[in-house]
């Protein structure tokens, strides 16, 4: 994959999106076909998946253009259900791409173990039994991971935290390489419980992972020209653009209230690539809002500021996610996203969706800082208006070009609009 850039992918239909994806990354076309075109999971291997199965339920599968992410071009799979987060990802990524595109960093590779106990009498002495049973616990966790230490992975570092009325907690940390690594970590911790207990002298509690994974966490950072910010539906001047993108993201570090909003735009982009790749999302969110609280108020995860020639972004969280093992192994359109993509480690996964989370947030942030977000959303509602009006095929464009027009994108107007193309003459 050389060039991430395809010119009016939109415009094209479903047949021609498919033969171009496969012509740039040299799959074969039946691939996406059987795959995608089918719902991307059979309902015998749902079944094997999880529980009292009936079925299937679908979400649009499609591809976030224009992302150069360390250097290298890639076409971005997202699975999501609200309109616009492709559009406007491929379209803030494009803004980007002018100035390199997004720098990415992992910032360590290891999962938390907590082996919780409670009932401790001496806390301080336990803390210091534990430590001095430190190079033996990891010897123990070692050896509740074998596979993973043979792939180089396994037990790094341990710590141990007081947490006041009896309760003790001892992390473990741990390299799961490119696993997700939610049942390795709980592998070590079942192993570590009863010695920890008895080391801490108190009575053997949770033994799990956690979520907010703070030693496995990805940094991303993009430019801006002013001019990149312009377009020739925004009277606004660049800088004014860049003024008005730093405010609202000054905002969100102030407030809670719009943090959470403003978080919800970058979580718009990294959930969708986590959901097309079979990772785990609620363990994504669950993550990266807790990261967001850490200091003891929610604030926001992206943060921008104007530079001299325009715009500068940054974004950093806790992201999990693994290219092996779980639904990977057994989901086809989770495996043909992993195809699209081209990575080859857990950590190149995780810095291309914090790329599109932070990308998110731009398109988000400039809508706002402009004309309104609600401008870009209801265009792209239109979309669905049409469809459920009845219009199919070449209908749907003529529809929602009107409807937009006419600034009235309901159901109503949209079914006008459809009986006016098939009769002309009656109308």
């Amino acid at each position: 994959m050389t060039n991430s850039r395809i010119s009016k992918f939109y415009a094209k239909s479903l047949a021609e999106r498919c033969a171009e994806v496969a012509r740039v990354l040299d799959l074969p076309e039946t691939d996406l076909r059987s795959v995608l075109q089918a719902g991307g999971l059979d309902p015998d291997t749902a079944d094997k998946m999880i529980e009292n199965v009936l079925g299937t339920y679908a979400l649009p599968f499609g591809l976030a253009l224009n992302f150069t992410v360390n250097g290298v071009d890639r076409l971005i799979p997202m699975v999501v259900e609200e309109p616009s987060v492709v559009a406007a990802a491929s379209g803030a990524a494009l803004r980007v791409r002018n100035s390199g595109g997004f720098v990415a960093e992992t910032l360590g590779n290891a999962m938390t173990a907590q082996i919780e106990t409670h009932g401790v009498a001496d806390p301080s002495g336990a803390q210091t039994r534990i430590h001095a049973a430190a190079s033996d616990l990891l010897a123990m966790a070692a050896e509740a991971v074998p596979g993973l230490v043979r792939r180089g992975g396994g037990p790094l570092a341990l710590e141990v935290r007081v947490l006041g009325d009896g309760y003790l907690v001892v992390h473990v940390q741990v390299d799961c390489k490119d696993a997700m690594g939610a049942n390795l970590v709980n592998s070590v911790a079942e192993r570590l419980g009863p010695e920890v207990a008895r080391l801490a002298g108190g009575t053997m509690g949770l033994r799990i992972l956690t979520n907010l994974c703070d030693q496995r966490r990805v940094r991303v950072t993009c430019e801006v020209r002013s001019i990149d910010l312009e377009d020739r539906e925004c009277p606004m001047g660049g800088m004014q653009v860049a003024e008005g993108i730093e405010a609202a993201s000054r905002f969100a570090e102030l407030d809670p209230y719009r943090a959470a909003t403003h978080n919800k735009g970058v979580m718009n982009g990294i959930d969708s690539v986590v959901l097309a790749t079979g990772n785990d999302c609620r363990a994504v969110e669950a993550g990266a809002h807790a990261y967001a609280a850490r200091n003891g108020s929610y604030g926001a995860l992206a943060t921008w500021r104007r530079t001299e020639t325009g715009l500068t972004g940054a974004l950093e969280l806790p992201l999990s996610l693994g290219i092996v093992g779980g639904t990977l192994r057994v989901h086809p359109a989770a495996q043909l996203a992993l195809k699209i993509l081209g990575v080859d480690t857990a950590s190149q996964l995780a810095e291309i969706a914090a790329s599109a989370g932070l990308a998110s947030n731009l398109a988000a942030l400039r809508a706002l800082a402009t004309d309104g977000i609600q401008r870009g959303h209801m265009a792209l509602q239109a979309r669905s208006v049409a469809a459920e009006a009845g219009a199919t095929g070449s209908e749907v464009e003529a529809v929602v070009a009107f409807i937009v027009e006419a600034k009235t994108i309901h159901v109503a107007a949209a079914r006008a609009a459809l009986a006016k193309f098939r009769c002309p003459e009656r109308s």
